[in-house]
């Protein structure tokens, strides 16, 4: 299991403060993505720069993936233009794969298979490993989760002692916040927008 797959779990199992937007929690796997890369010593951080390393197979598809999709030139992209890059659409690419896998239900489904068939959650080891790196505090996963709001009845989590991943959770936490405050404008957009058309 990876961090991102595990978040991805942890979104859906543990209550947060509010609902997870797909937005939020795609940015978030991406942050999840580059600590687990640079865990595996596929990237360093020079600053806020991504500086790629050999490219190595974690045998997880979509970390593979996101390990081949590093820029490789200079000057490096940075974790902000990455989060935003690489988490288009991701929260849907880790769902399907995860689902693909039976790691959501427990049931293991074809590619084909329709989407969203209905099956409940099931205890499956993949739930149960993402639940115990939680309750045990994890810090990397619970300074992910509490970005997305997600926090539970936890004491104040400690920050992690690697200044590459603090690094990526505060670009993560920028970015989310940064999502949010989109979010916020084109509702009060809206509002004013429908407010004209009611105008008498």
């Amino acid at each position: 299991m990876t961090t991102p797959q595990d978040l991805f779990l942890v979104s859906l199992d543990v209550p947060g403060e509010r609902p997870v937007e797909q937005g939020d929690l795609s940015l978030a796997l991406a942050g999840a993505e580059l600590i687990d890369l640079l865990g595996a010593r596929a990237l360093t951080l020079d600053g806020e720069r991504i500086v790629p390393g050999p490219t190595l197979t974690t045998g997880d598809r979509l970390l593979d993936e996101a390990g081949a999709a590093l820029v490789r030139q200079e000057p490096y992209e940075t974790v902000e233009d990455w989060l935003w890059r690489r988490g288009q659409g991701l929260a849907t690419a880790y769902r399907d794969v995860l689902d693909a896998e039976g790691r959501l239900t427990g049931k293991r489904r074809h590619w084909l298979s329709l989407r969203g068939g209905g099956d409940s959650p099931a205890d499956t080891p993949a739930r149960r490993h993402a639940a115990d790196r939680w309750w045990s505090h994890e810090p990397v996963l619970a300074g992910l989760a509490g970005t997305l709001g997600i926090q539970g009845d936890r004491p104040a989590v400690e920050e992690p002692d690697d200044e590459g991943v603090v690094t990526v959770l505060l670009a993560v936490g920028d970015a989310v916040t940064e999502l949010e405050a989109v979010r916020e404008r084109r509702r009060i957009e809206n509002v004013a927008f429908d407010n004209i058309w009611r105008a008498p």
